[in-house]
């Protein structure tokens, strides 16, 4: 009954349309880059003009925080539309989720969540085309996002606040537009050819059929040049079931390998690089996946590269405050715990790292010939 009262406090469509009528009616010539502006007197205007509804987004504070330098100290009537439509969004979608939070207490556990998005659904236009039969492995592949980026601690639970704060939410409801590009598609995590592509590279790893992903079928993962101490460790440390992998665990390493980058997957992948459990890399833990580089490149018919040489690179690379340690912390600062993680745990990664000036000389070349 409180989020029904909450719903009615929010303005209607209607409302928003006469809303824009009387922002367009009130508007502050001159036109600036031909857009039409708005000063705080016809600002004002238009607030006692409102419906109740609108007029709490009339405040002072809005109007100073809306504006971009305009000598006239006009704000965009657009800027200011979009704005009451973005807060009126937040509203309407926190009160959408709120309806899933069984307990109360502000956060949405993994069914909750996954009630949300099979309820959602039906309303994009862009997954009309997902067999049904595919819902539950789709609602999962979306679930593990949110819950792989916004529950890094693993509490089984993620706040309302932080569902709204970021941009997951965005790229699930940009699902509603029915003329989305193959290549937008393709980069939104929550599209029917994303979830398609993800499972489908979950189901040709599985070379027995059985459902569940084994050590030796993980190792053909992406180029197939994760090294094998990396995937026993990552067997060690992860949820397995007779030392197999479900669905769920693999997109948790899906998600940290395709965003080395982010704080959360640099997390996950320390997690499985500490092999003492010591809160930080020494040299011996380096060395210990450094040597699956070494022994990959001679498989390859590579000159191996001397451990000591990189190692100082390594920490000259990350500069942790302890000179014979790396702690994560250490790797978020630095700006390159991508560059350590896959020096350390992919053939391929080092690779790229120890052809790094080459390659940006023939991407000069490339563009100097363009």
């Amino acid at each position: 009954m409180f989020l029904q009262m909450r719903t009615r406090q929010l303005p209607d469509n209607n409302e928003l349309k006469a809303l824009w009528i009387l922002l367009d009616k009130h508007h502050s010539p001159p036109p600036s880059n031909e857009e039409q502006m708005i000063n705080y007197e016809n600002f004002c205007k238009v607030a006692k003009l409102v419906g109740q509804k609108c007029r709490t987004y009339f405040t002072p504070v809005v109007f100073a925080k809306l504006q971009q330098d305009d000598p006239c100290g006009r704000v965009s009537i657009t800027a200011l539309f979009n704005y009451v439509m973005r807060k009126v969004w937040l509203h309407q979608t926190r009160i959408g989720l709120s309806l899933y939070d069984e307990t109360g207490h502000g956060y949405l556990r993994e069914p909750d969540l996954e009630n949300y998005i099979q309820d959602l659904i039906p309303t994009l236009p862009q997954l009309d085309g997902l067999d049904k039969s595919f819902h539950s492995f789709y609602t999962c592949t979306a679930v593990r996002k949110f819950f792989f980026f916004l529950d890094p601690l693993r509490t089984g639970r993620v706040r309302i606040q932080d569902i709204l704060a970021c941009s997951f939410l965005d790229d699930l409801l940009e699902l509603r537009d029915e003329e989305l590009t193959k290549d937008v598609q393709l980069a939104n995590w929550f599209s029917a050819p994303s979830a398609l592509k993800v499972y489908g590279q979950y189901l040709n790893l599985d070379k027995d059929h059985n459902g569940m992903i084994s050590k030796e079928e993980l190792a053909g993962y992406g180029t197939g040049t994760l090294t094998k101490v990396f995937l026993e460790k990552v067997f060690q440390e992860c949820l397995t079931y007779d030392e197999e992998m479900d669905y769920k665990t693999y997109l948790d390493f899906v998600l940290a390998l395709e965003n080395r980058h982010e704080p959360q997957s640099l997390r996950y992948l320390f997690r499985i690089l500490d092999i003492k459990n010591q809160g930080y890399l020494d040299t011996f833990s380096l060395n210990y996946f450094f040597r699956a580089i070494q022994e990959q490149m001679s498989e390859h018919e590579q000159n191996p590269v001397s451990f000591h040489d990189v190692k100082d690179e390594m920490f000259d690379m990350i500069k942790p405050v302890d000179p014979t340690k790396i702690t994560l912390q250490d790797l978020l600062n630095s700006g390159q715990g991508e560059t350590l993680v896959s020096i350390l745990i992919d053939l391929n990664g080092f690779w790229t790292y120890e052809n790094r000036e080459q390659m940006a000389a023939e991407t000069a070349d490339t563009s100097g010939d363009v």
